[in-house]
């Protein structure tokens, strides 16, 4: 029996991603149970992480597929805690990463602590743009900054913030740099389009 475990276990973690199968329900859980409700979305929140010897790269530092692993952890925990889930059950929708963008200013290292910063900097009529940021406690330096573009299906963002505050609720101006992200992503799809010969009126599922 011992050895049927054993191997159901290995088969697991070998065929599937096990761990962030495990961490992310258990994230969500977290969020809503232990930790209050956020009650403005545009409100940040840390959420705490440790650098294991199975985050490394051949250079003894997190290897960059973890940041975007810790990173969308703390953004599932972060929609679940501010309410933007719930909303999206009640109204039917669900979301996606339709894009995002890393940048990678100081390593982290074996046993290192940082926290990953969430703030949800604003919406247009399809995507909300999120902000997440690893600090290192001991200094507050920004080891890694994320923009992302969480692309809202079944639904519309300004329709899940109208849900959660019961009232119309425009979106505050987004930041320079991130609308000249958008503005890159666009030109991107439409070279990709011409390229695939779609018309440049085709929409980015």
């Amino acid at each position: 029996m011992l050895l049927v475990l054993l191997g159901a276990g290995a088969a697991l973690f070998g065929l599937l991603d096990a761990w962030y199968l495990l961490r992310l329900p258990l994230a969500v859980l977290r969020a809503r149970w232990l930790h209050p409700r956020l009650r403005d979305v545009l409100q940040e929140q840390s959420w705490p992480g440790l650098v294991l010897p199975s985050d490394l790269d051949c250079l003894l530092h997190m290897n960059n597929a973890r940041y975007l692993r810790e990173a969308d952890l703390a953004r599932c925990a972060h929609l679940a805690r501010c309410g933007i889930f719930s909303a999206l059950r009640a109204l039917g929708g669900s979301l996606a990463l339709a894009a995002s963008c890393a940048r990678h200013r100081r390593p982290l290292r074996l046993f290192e602590r940082f926290a990953v910063r969430t703030r949800l900097l604003g919406w247009d009529a399809r995507a909300f743009y999120l902000e997440q940021r690893f600090l290192s406690p001991r200094d507050g330096f920004v080891c890694a900054l994320l923009l992302c573009r969480l692309h809202v299906a079944g639904s519309s963002p300004g329709r899940l913030v109208q849900h959660l505050y019961q009232r119309q609720v425009d979106s505050p101006e987004l930041p320079e740099e991130v609308q000249h992200w958008i503005s890159y992503n666009e030109a991107s799809s439409q070279k990709l389009r011409a390229e695939s010969g779609l018309g440049i009126n085709t929409k980015d599922e």
